[in-house]
């Protein structure tokens, strides 16, 4: 059967292929998307939403074990509260099935100029494409444009014993109906610490073993003590400096994973395993060498400012390329590809703000540069830095825990902040607006924020840099 052409193939429906799909179509282009698993990406299915949905329940559990301290005292009895964790899941599935549901309907029935191909694609060529469809048959197509969006999945350190103790990935433990007695999670990053809080909170006891001498190790020290302190007091457990060398699984069943520390040999019990220790590129099954697409040494497809690959038409979109793996990043590289093809507007990829949250409790929000980024390209800066409990807003909430942190030029423009602190991520998003607007500090701190708010901290923040700061 002959190839199938089109104006444009996208492979993988995640936040970047989708809405992509839905522009190119809209202009009149004739577009094929590609999809091996299920639609909506690693966002809808095994990422934010489903993650976060989760979070959700484990925040209101905590609320009611926490209300006496809000004189409920009738309340004191909830802190024994347990989670139902069929039920929390399958409100997930739900949640997600609608969200899935939706992207189906806006690909399949809204958009005429979209042809949907559920099955596993592959290069022949520069711009053809063989098509393993899931119904057992097979379809080739060409087009001059093609989007490759396939994203990533869980990357498995090199453990002896590994793979014979039944680990987890974080889908699979999104998908867990029986609450683990002991949870031990590999990995101290993004994803394994809101997965701590959440299990801790439905009930489970959690360690979290890290190989690094911190947590999140992109983040400034002190932002990382204050995350693990709020979460140690929650009752998660941590060891830092640990690299795990061995995992066993005994005939009843329990895990043992043997790490080597600064202090000796620690061995850990418990009854799952959470591998959270990073992601790979979903490339190596794509033929990229019958194409000519270069990758690096990890496996991600290398792309200039404008998403292009070194093979002309050939594009990469989200987590597949290298660089930090975010749903709005991904999202973003659709609108830049989409501005350039569409709307004759070229713009870099690598010029943009990055912000990303952290969705524990008290939640981290990041954007800019932090004090070690400054440090590292010799920026002249001062530092403000204020804990969250000096805000209205938190002395009415009983909300305390946390700081701000916000970076200033020599010329009083916003650098960047890094948030510790209820609804971190909203106000990180003011002063992004704020740094998008090139606005000083001083500009920022006689703005009038509705009162009683979080946002009215940022009245306060800045003021010890009148002092000198730092």
């Amino acid at each position: 059967m002959p190839a199938t052409p089109f104006d444009a193939i996208i492979i993988g429906s995640g936040q970047a292929g989708n809405p992509l799909a839905t522009a190119l179509a809209g202009a009149g282009r004739k577009v094929a998307l590609i999809e091996e698993n299920r639609l909506g990406g690693s966002c809808i299915n095994y990422g934010c939403s489903p993650t976060k949905t989760l979070i959700a329940t484990a925040d209101r559990l905590h609320q009611l074990r926490t209300a006496a301290q809000v004189a409920a005292p009738e309340t004191a009895n909830a802190a024994d509260l347990r989670v139902d964790l069929g039920a929390a899941v399958a409100r997930k599935d739900r949640v997600i099935a609608a969200m899935r549901d939706g992207v189906r309907a806006n690909l399949t029935k809204k958009q005429p100029n979209i042809t949907l191909f559920e099955g596993h694609a592959a290069f022949m060529g520069p711009h053809a494409l063989h098509v393993a469809l899931a119904t057992g048959r097979s379809q080739d197509l060409t087009a001059p444009l093609i989007f490759i969006n396939t994203g990533t999945r869980a990357a498995i350190p090199d453990v002896a014993g590994l793979a014979d103790v039944g680990y987890l990935s974080t889908t699979q433990l999104l998908d867990l109906k029986e609450l683990p007695e002991h949870l031990i999670i590999l990995g101290g990053g993004y994803i394994g610490l809101e997965f701590s809080q959440m299990f801790r909170r439905f009930g489970s006891r959690v360690t979290v073993v890290e190989s690094g001498p911190q947590l999140l190790e992109r983040e400034d020290d002190d932002v990382c003590r204050g995350l693990q302190d709020a979460l140690g007091a929650e009752g998660v457990e941590f060891v830092l400096n640990a690299r795990a060398h061995s995992v066993s699984r005994s005939p009843s069943g329990t895990i043992t994973l043997s790490a080597t520390t600064p202090t000796g040999e620690r061995r850990l019990r418990g009854s799952h395993l959470l591998v959270a220790t990073g992601r790979t590129p979903n490339s190596d099954k794509l033929g990229l060498g019958f194409a000519g697409v270069k990758t690096d040494e990890k496996g991600y497809i290398l792309v200039n400012n404008n998403l292009l690959t070194n093979v002309k038409g050939v594009y990469a979109l989200g987590d597949i390329h290298p660089g930090p793996q975010f749903t709005h990043l991904a999202y973003d590289d659709y609108r830049v590809v989409r501005d350039a093809l569409l709307h004759g507007r070229k713009r870099s990829a690598r010029e943009r703000p990055l912000p990303y949250c952290v969705f524990t409790d008290p939640p981290m929000a990041r954007i800019g540069l932090d004090e070690g980024q400054a440090q590292e390209q010799k920026l002249p800066y001062r530092v403000a830095t204020m804990p969250v409990r000096t805000i209205g807003r938190a002395q009415h909430t009983s909300y305390t825990q946390g700081f701000w942190k916000v970076l200033v030029g020599k010329d009083d423009r916003l650098l960047g902040a890094t948030l510790l602190g209820p609804e971190a991520g909203e106000i990180m998003a003011v002063i992004e607006v704020a740094m998008a607007g090139r606005l000083t500090y001083q500009q920022l701190q006689e703005m009038i924020f509705a009162h009683p708010t979080w946002a009215e901290g940022l009245n306060n923040v800045f003021r010890d840099l009148k002092k000198g700061g730092k």
